[in-house]
């Protein structure tokens, strides 16, 4: 198992970020404590979207964190990325494991016991599960009950980040849930302070570790 701190995993989105560009958004989160960057870019064209993933490629090799891409292998392998996150409706991750190849990370999107499990039967280095809670990001997402996470806990090996309305309201509701981390959108990237809207949740997160 590759050994990642999962804790505060940012997920950009450039619609909702306060900061002139994606760039300035990682970098100031990282400098409040992010741990993991998935870059996500739904309304980007290709080259958009590449040019883009170069410049916080730069930001993350300069903190040492891993750069995740959101859904596209191809983009992934152009910049050189740590790794790809796909949801249910996108590669499988037999086949994004295939490309990618071992060392590379493989993030997979799971809202059930039965998802997750066969993420991790197929190579899944991490679980995001959710969403947990009504979100502006994913209009269209069923929520994972506490209940459900729990199973997924229990069943599986791998990391687990929860993603989907966490923020600092709802980060202390998972203390003693055995989860590696938390994967947040808008509570950082939309705060007029992004580090210390990090600083705050990676806080919260840690205390009920």
């Amino acid at each position: 198992m590759k050994q990642i701190d999962y804790s505060l995993y940012l997920v950009t989105d450039r619609e909702l970020m306060t900061t002139a560009t994606v760039e300035q958004s990682v970098e100031q989160a990282i400098q409040g404590g992010a741990t993991v960057v998935q870059l996500r870019e739904k309304l980007a064209s290709s080259r958009m979207f590449y040019e883009t993933a170069l410049r916080v490629r730069a930001v993350t090799r300069q903190y040492g964190v891993p750069l995740i891409i959101n859904d596209r292998v191809d983009l992934a392998l152009a910049v050189d990325a740590d790794g790809v996150h796909v949801g249910q409706d996108d590669l499988p991750v037999e086949v994004v494991r295939r490309i990618l190849g071992p060392d590379k990370l493989v993030g997979v999107s799971a809202g059930t016991l039965e998802e997750a499990k066969r993420a991790e039967a197929m190579g899944a280095d991490y679980l995001g599960v959710g969403a947990m809670y009504a979100t502006g990001t994913k209009t269209d997402a069923d929520l994972t009950t506490m209940a459900e996470l729990a199973r997924i806990r229990q069943a599986v090996r791998i990391p687990i980040v929860v993603i989907g309305g966490i923020n600092r309201n709802t980060v202390p509701q998972f203390a003693g849930s055995g989860i590696d981390g938390i994967a947040v959108v808008s509570a950082i990237v939309a705060q007029p302070d992004i580090p210390a809207a990090a600083r705050e949740l990676k806080a919260l997160f840690e205390a009920g570790r």
